[in-house]
């Protein structure tokens, strides 16, 4: 379950899978999930090819889960 308080994250800021999961309050499976169907936008880091959600990202997809 989604946390019900609004992240505080910094809308230009990246995040790592670990530090989404703990700011949304979800599994990671959950996360992979939701950013396979396109409900969470997701980057790569060119130089290690991780994947990083930014704060702006974070929050609309918060929102939208209301």
């Amino acid at each position: 379950m989604i946390t019900s308080e609004e992240p505080t994250v910094s809308s230009t800021g990246r995040y790592t899978v670990t530090q989404t999961c703990e700011i949304l309050g979800i599994h990671r499976n959950t996360l992979r999930e939701y950013a396979s169907s396109g409900r969470i936008k997701c980057g790569f880091r060119r130089e290690s090819a991780r994947k990083f959600y930014e704060g702006k990202e974070i929050i609309r997809f918060w929102r939208a889960q209301l």
